[in-house]
């Protein structure tokens, strides 16, 4: 029997929590898939060690001035070292790249999403952030190119997978899930006080610290609204949210005849992971098995929109279009990231946004230049917001 060809990957991003537990994926299926490249924008210390053991083609450092000592520890090894954002772009232009497994966090995303649909490489995304910022250039560009797109978030995964098979039967509703965060059932007097510590303690998934924050304040699930919109080609009002505390179902789909399909499994991101990389294989693994005597019973409530206003401001995004979610999204990567430096309380997170979103110019068929611009004038308008919030 002939031995299977191996899957060369590009892994940006691979020294944050996406990109390690993909790297774990290859570590358990050695003959499937290779890895041909890897980026990194800071760690350059566990990026080193990965690029040892993998032994990539290519590395990219982001940060520019940590290139000498990533390029000395690989000299080595034979394996090109290369830094900067230009770089993390170009380097998608090599023909050796079988599939792109996006990983990296926020709007630093969206410029190598296009390039490797550009470049015509198939993309396994984890950064919702792309699709929230540019969905409709990104997927009109990905149609014009024939690129496939694969999610990897476990929701829009299990949106997808419970999709196979029925991609010509309508779909009346979908419902994502929602852990709830680590404040579910929290009031507003309880969330002036809590502690990036306790925002960070995720109560069922492991996940990188801005990730985290938007699943505390609930716009996690309002950035996956979004993305589904995109992904899947729904409407506003197709698409709803759902609290359930076990996180093992992990989203449905509601058909016109009134069936519903569901995709369940253990709370483990290298399970979405291994079947964006490998589709439509479904690849024998390792990984922990649910047992339902462990789970007895599944619990569903609605989200707490109220306390949770994070959800609302994402749907209100999305409804109204245009460079509005690019708003949304830049004025919320600088509130966690502020409130993540003790500058801003949990609450005001939302209140930051929502004052961008009030201030910022609108425009209602942007271009790429102008996710560009919007972005850095709202990140610009945010910071200017806090500061006078303080004097």
């Amino acid at each position: 029997m002939e031995k299977p060809v191996s899957k060369r990957l590009a892994i940006l991003g691979s020294t944050g929590s996406i990109g390690t537990q993909a790297l774990d994926v290859v570590r358990q299926q050695p003959d499937l898939f290779a890895v041909e490249v890897l980026t990194a924008y800071n760690n350059s210390s566990l990026l080193i060690e990965q690029a040892i053991e993998f032994r990539p083609n290519v590395v990219v450092i982001g940060s520019e001035p940590l290139y000498q000592k990533v390029a000395s520890a690989l000299e080595p090894f034979d394996i090109k070292v290369y830094s900067g954002e230009e770089s993390l772009e170009q380097v998608l232009e090599m023909d050796s790249i079988d599939m792109v497994l996006m990983a990296l966090v926020g709007f630093a995303g969206l410029k190598p999403t296009l390039k490797a649909i550009e470049c015509g490489k198939p993309v396994a995304i984890a950064n919702k952030e792309t699709f929230v910022v540019a969905g409709e250039l990104v997927t009109r560009m990905a149609k014009a190119k024939a690129v496939n797109l694969y999610p990897v978030d476990s929701e829009h995964s299990a949106i997808f997978q419970c999709l196979a098979g029925e991609f010509h039967n309508p779909v009346e509703k979908i419902y994502l899930t929602a852990s709830g965060g680590p404040f579910r059932g929290k009031d507003k007097e309880y969330l002036s006080q809590v502690t990036k510590e306790a925002a960070l303690k995720h109560p069922n998934w492991n996940m990188g610290c801005k990730i985290s924050i938007d699943s505390a304040t609930l716009m996690n699930k309002g950035l996956e609204v979004i993305e589904a919109k995109w992904l899947f080609g729904l409407k506003t009002s197709q698409i709803d949210v759902i609290v359930h505390p076990q996180s093992i179902i992990h989203s449905l789909v509601q058909f016109e005849d009134g069936s519903i399909k569901a995709q369940l499994g253990l709370p483990d991101m290298r399970l979405p992971i291994q079947y964006a990389l490998a589709y439509p294989q479904r690849l024998k693994s390792e990984f922990p098995r649910f047992d339902f005597m462990q789970y007895p019973s599944f619990t569903f409530e609605k989200p707490d929109r109220e306390t949770f206003r994070c959800l609302d401001l994402a749907y209100f995004a999305l409804e109204k279009g245009g460079n509005m979610p690019c708003i949304l999204n830049a004025a919320n990567e600088i509130a966690v990231n502020l409130f993540l430096h003790d500058k801003i309380r949990f609450i005001d997170i939302p209140e930051l946004i929502e004052n961008c979103m009030a201030k910022s110019v609108y425009v209602a068929s942007p271009s790429l230049d102008d996710y560009l611009s919007t972005d850095k004038e709202t990140r610009q308008l945010a910071a200017r917001h806090m500061h006078s919030a303080k004097t």
